[in-house]
């Protein structure tokens, strides 16, 4: 086996569990209450690969803030280290809890980066600028009624309450990571619940700004993403946009994948419904 056959390292991804005990949406196709027993397969399979962390990216809950007494005992049985980011439906719970969220979760904050084998991960919060995750009053929640507004305006096809943005301050600091990583000599990976490229009803909205950016730089090698259940794959400059498939959707059928880290590519390896796909750099 050549060198280049083995990679660097790996990591698990799992998107959008919406785990609720529930009942089924069948028109939407979404079993919320069976993603305990697909997580649980997808920790399972993960417990059999050599994996540096597992990232579920986004929307771990449907709804309830109890919810996440279900399923997190399930996270419990990973070997790896879990980590987390906050998706839109993990804000649907009552007033009183969506401070304690990204804590509920174990996140060091609501964004955060980290660093592995020489790579820098970016790891966002797509819904700093919404209409939900903010506290009552907060200005944030001001500036994104005026956001959605004006994309109603333009009729533009991102225009859903169940969309989002960065602040100016979290996009400055993506920003300034991703000059400190190449000042290092880090390749970076970013990651966030929602889709900016290719355009979609899904996407941020200021996606075009992140797309610049990220499309820019030339140690960004790769933004990875949930939101939308479908998945979706583009590219922009260098960098690989990926929306992996959502968990919740079909009644028996999976959706995770592996993702290895070569020096020259990134190979996902697909598990049920979930693509497997060739990212050279």
């Amino acid at each position: 086996m050549s060198s280049s056959a083995l990679p660097l390292f790996r990591f698990g991804i799992i998107a959008d569990p919406q785990y609720a005990a529930i009942p089924p949406h069948a028109a939407m196709d979404r079993y919320y209450a069976n993603s305990l027993a697909k997580v649980a397969e997808a920790i399972e399979i993960f417990n059999g690969w050599d994996l540096s962390f597992v990232m579920t990216l986004g929307d771990v809950i449907d709804r309830s803030f109890s919810s996440f007494d279900d399923i997190q005992p399930i996270y419990e049985k990973l070997r790896h280290e879990a980590l987390f980011l906050l998706g839109n439906h993990d804000f649907s719970v009552s007033a009183g809890h969506r401070s304690e969220v990204a804590t509920r979760l174990g996140m060091p904050s609501p964004y955060y980066s980290f660093c592995r084998h020489g790579w820098r991960f970016i790891v966002l919060d797509g819904n700093e600028v919404s209409t939900f995750a903010p506290p009552e009053g907060h200005p944030h929640r001001a500036l994104a009624a005026r956001m959605l507004a004006e994309l109603e305006e333009k009729g533009a096809s991102n225009a859903h309450r169940w969309n989002a943005a960065l602040s100016d301050a979290q996009f400055a600091w993506l920003r300034d990571q991703i000059t400190e990583a190449a000042k290092t000599g880090e390749k970076v990976i970013v990651m966030n619940h929602y889709p900016v490229h290719p355009p979609s009803e899904h996407g941020m909205w200021d996606s075009e700004r992140i797309v610049a950016l990220l499309a820019s730089e030339r140690n960004v090698v790769a933004y990875l993403n949930g939101h939308d259940h479908v998945g979706n794959y583009g590219k922009a400059g260098a960098c690989h946009f990926v929306n992996f498939k959502g968990v919740v959707d079909t009644e028996t059928e999976n959706a995770f994948a592996i993702v290895e880290v070569h020096p020259d590519r990134l190979e996902i390896r697909g598990f049920g419904r979930e693509e497997s796909r060739t990212l050279a750099f």
